[in-house]
């Protein structure tokens, strides 16, 4: 399985407050993000896989609305996690 309980306490660790911060929006963005470059790996391969095309949809739309929840909250840590993660926006 590619995301396992070490590597989702792993990512919390490095992004949120400690590893029991699984619910702050860095968290959450992180471990988003970790899920959509695993299925966009899956979809480079498989391109008939709709049922995949569509949770990876889902998955950047509730990235994107965390992102503006930040953005609009703290504009300092909107920009540290943008930069952490090397998303464009």
């Amino acid at each position: 399985m590619y995301l396992d309980s070490a590597k989702k306490t792993e990512l919390f660790e490095k992004f949120g407050k400690g590893t029991t911060d699984t619910g702050s929006a860095e968290s959450q963005i992180a471990l988003f993000t970790y899920r959509i470059a695993h299925l966009t790996e899956h979809m480079k391969q498989n391109r008939k896989d709709h049922s995949t095309e569509r949770a990876l949809t889902g998955l950047v739309g509730k990235r994107r609305s965390l992102l503006n929840y930040l953005k609009t909250r703290d504009i300092n840590r909107y920009r540290a996690i943008v930069k952490a993660l090397g998303l464009r926006k």
